[in-house]
């Protein structure tokens, strides 16, 4: 069974935490309303979706992925790097509990789960102003036990990694290859995006469909081209707040029946 765990947009998502985007007006409501078809369309790929309690006094809790990272094996909480969203996490390790031994980093290391890229049992970890040295280490020291590789990547241009690339497969990766190099994945097939449409690089994975947002299109069209398949889905108004579908859910799977 496929577990999708979600969080309500917050009244205050205006106030978000910004780093490489010029803030603009966020119309909340339609943020809200492309979080509930964001929701929907995991519902009709086959995700059990359960949300986390609202947090309106978080403006970024929406963007649940940046608080943990689940494996197979544990749930590892994150540090993260903006202070003003460290209160999120203990609601989400709350949640987490129920399916997964629950771990943490902890101070002085910052991680923001969006900067982590698993690809098989290697995780890519992206060096950024909400990732540190410190928070990449205690990672390896979490998981190594389980046999995960950590592998500390350097990129610029954007908010996290996985802003930058995305897998789409085992070995096959979306990707903006002016803010990451493609020598960094050794062994990996990449799909570059469109040059015209230099966020689309986040897809989210679940099962075998590409969630992809829908104001991407040239970069979509090269997906479908290359044979996968895709869904799309109206990420714009998070998108201001530097959000996009990876970031809005963490995804892992669970024997059936087990949890909640």
């Amino acid at each position: 069974m496929v577990i999708a765990v979600t969080r309500p947009v917050s009244s205050s998502l205006a106030s978000c935490e910004l780093t490489h985007r010029r803030r603009e007006p966020i119309d909340v409501a339609r943020a809200a309303a492309q979080h509930h078809a964001y929701e929907g369309l995991l519902s009709a790929l086959g995700a059990s979706v359960v949300q986390v309690a609202a947090a309106p006094e978080s403006p970024d809790a929406v963007f649940v992925e940046d608080t943990a990272v689940v494996l197979d094996e544990i749930a590892v909480m994150t540090r993260p790097g903006a202070p003003s969203r460290r209160a999120e996490s203990a609601a989400v390790a709350s949640l987490l509990a129920a399916y997964r031994s629950v771990h943490s980093v902890t101070a002085p290391a910052t991680l923001d789960g969006g900067d982590v890229l698993r690809l098989g049992r290697t995780l890519f970890v992206g060096r950024s102003s909400r990732t540190n040295d410190v928070g990449i280490e205690q990672l390896r020291g979490l998981v190594a036990v389980f046999g995960y590789l950590v592998v500390p990547i350097e990129f610029a241009g954007c908010l996290h990694l996985k802003s930058a690339v995305t897998a789409l497969g085992d070995v096959l990766l979306l990707m903006n290859p002016a803010w990451v190099s493609r020598a960094a994945f050794p062994g990996c097939e990449v799909i570059g995006v469109d040059e015209r449409e230099p966020d689309a690089a986040n897809a989210l994975r679940v099962g075998d469909t590409i969630v992809h947002g829908s104001q991407f299109p040239r970069t979509g069209a090269r997906l479908r081209e290359r044979g996968l398949r895709v869904a799309t889905t109206d990420c714009s108004e998070l998108a201001k707040a530097e959000g996009a579908v990876t970031c809005c859910s963490l995804i892992f799977e669970v024997p059936g029946g087990e949890g909640r």
